[in-house]
C-alpha cells in the first residue's frame, strides 16, 4: 500500500485526478448496481449513471428509486461534481501553463533530426520564413538568451531560452539528435566578443554531439581559423560578404542591381557541388553547360584542387578529379 501511495503521488496532478475520477465513478457505479439491480441491470449501467450524474449532465435515463439509492446519489453529486470540475479546471490550467512555458522557452524539445538556430534576429526570422515556404519544412529549435518570449502560435519554431554554450540548455534543445546547427553572430556585442562567444558555442556543441554539422557566422577574419579549429564545418564571413556586396552596389552599372539580383538567386535557386558524371569526363566545359541546361540547371564553374574556377574557358576539359558547381531551382 505504501508503495502504491508513493507511485500515485509521483504522477502528474492531472493524471492523479483522472485516475481518481475513474475510480470514484466506478465505485459509485458498482454500489448503485448492487443496491438497485432492477433499475441498474449491469455494472456498466451503474458506472454510466455515475459519470452522467457526477458531471451534472443528468440525462435521466437511469434514476435511483430507493431511499438508500437516492442517498448514494446525493453523495455522488456532492463529491463527484466537485471532483470532476476540479479535474477539468486542472487540465485547462495545465494546458495554459504548458503553452506559456513553451513561449517562454522552458520546455525541452523531444523531436529529432532537427536544426538548431542560435540567436533570434531578423536574419534567422527571414531564414525561417524561407524554410517554411518549402514543401517539407524543417523542424527548428531556436536558442536565445535575450528574448523573454517567442509566441509559438506566431512562429513555427521551438524556443529554448538560455546561453547556447551551457550543456543543460543544449540538452534541452536535444542537441544529441540534432542534424545541423547554425550559430549567428550577436549584433549587440563587439565583433571580437561576438566571435569568441560563437567559438565557445562551437566547442560546447561539439562536446555534446561530435557528429553535429555546425555552420558558424564569424565577423573578424582572424577568428575564422579558430572557429574551424573548434570544429565548425562551415564558416560564414558575413562582413566580407557584405563588403563585397557594397562594392558592387557602389560601382554597378545601371539598371542591374547586384543586391536584388543576388537575393533573388539565393531565394529561388540552390547551389550544388557534384562529381562529374561519366558522360562528361574528358569532355569540354561547354558540353557540360549544354548537358545541365537540358536539366534546367546552370553549370557555373569548377572546383579544381580546392580552387573555385568561374568563367571557365568553354574548351577547358573536365577531369575526373574536378567538382562541378551548379545552380538549380529549389
Amino acid at each position: 500500500m505504501y508503495h502504491f501511495v508513493q507511485v500515485y503521488f509521483r504522477l502528474p496532478i492531472f493524471v492523479r485526478l483522472f485516475l481518481t475520477v475513474i475510480l470514484f465513478m466506478t465505485f459509485f457505479g458498482i454500489v448503485i448496481h448492487f443496491l438497485e439491480p432492477g433499475h441498474f441491470p449491469s455494472v456498466f449501467d451503474g458506472i454510466w449513471w455515475a459519470f452522467v450524474t457526477g458531471s451534472t449532465v443528468g440525462y435521466g435515463d437511469y434514476v435511483p428509486l430507493s431511499t438508500i439509492g437516492r442517498i448514494v446519489a446525493i453523495l455522488l453529486i456532492l463529491a463527484g461534481g466537485g471532483l470532476v470540475t476540479f479535474y477539468m479546471a486542472t487540465v485547462s490550467a495545465s494546458t495554459i501553463k504548458y503553452e506559456r512555458d513553451l513561449s517562454n522557452g522552458k520546455v525541452a524539445f523531444k523531436g529529432n533530426n532537427h536544426i538548431i538556430f542560435v540567436g533570434w534576429n531578423e536574419r534567422t526570422r527571414q531564414l525561417i520564413e524561407i524554410m517554411q515556404s518549402q514543401k517539407d519544412p524543417e523542424k527548428v529549435v531556436v536558442i536565445d538568451k535575450s528574448m523573454k518570449t517567442l509566441p509559438y502560435s506566431k512562429y513555427p519554431v521551438h524556443f529554448i531560452k538560455g546561453d547556447f554554450y551551457e550543456d543543460d540548455i543544449l540538452l534541452k534543445a536535444n542537441i544529441k539528435q540534432a542534424r545541423k546547427a547554425l550559430i549567428t553572430a550577436d549584433p549587440s556585442k563587439r565583433e571580437e566578443e561576438s566571435d569568441q562567444s560563437v567559438i565557445l558555442g562551437i566547442v560546447a556543441m561539439k562536446g555534446c554531439n561530435p557528429d553535429l554539422n555546425i555552420i558558424a557566422e564569424i565577423l573578424t577574419e582572424k577568428q575564422v581559423i579558430n572557429a574551424e579549429r573548434a570544429g565548425a564545418n562551415d564558416v560564414i564571413r558575413s562582413n566580407d560578404f557584405m563588403s563585397s556586396l557594397f562594392y558592387h552596389e557602389l560601382y554597378r552599372n545601371d539598371p542591374v542591381q547586384p543586391f536584388k539580383l543576388l537575393l533573388k538567386i539565393l531565394t529561388e535557386e540552390q547551389f550544388y557541388e557534384l562529381t562529374p558524371p561519366a558522360d562528361l569526363i574528358e569532355q569540354p566545359f561547354s558540353k557540360g553547360v549544354a548537358y545541365y541546361a537540358e536539366k534546367t540547371s546552370i553549370l557555373i564553374g569548377l572546383i579544381r584542387q580546392d580552387a573555385l574556377l568561374i568563367n571557365v574557358n568553354p574548351d577547358e576539359t573536365i577531369s575526373n578529379d574536378d567538382r562541378l558547381v551548379l545552380l538549380s531551382p529549389k
